[in-house]
């Protein structure tokens, strides 16, 4: 089950290797769920695409849309 989202930004979400700034540039990000039992991300920005792991947030985001 894919579930996708678009945000400015993503309140307690820390990437590894994060640079300062990334999102500053106005481009979207674009959060997208690979995989929800395991809680596996897509993030993508501009032509950028990094995969992040946390399954809180997935469970979060799944409550919300009630999934």
């Amino acid at each position: 089950m894919g579930v996708g989202a678009s945000a400015a930004g993503v309140a307690g979400l820390s990437l590894a290797g994060e640079k300062g700034g990334a999102a500053a540039d106005g481009e979207p990000l674009v959060l997208s769920l690979r995989d929800a039992k395991k809680g596996t991300f897509d993030l993508f920005s501009g032509g950028s695409r990094i995969t992040i792991t946390d399954a809180g947030l997935a469970k979060k985001l799944l409550k919300a849309v009630k999934r």
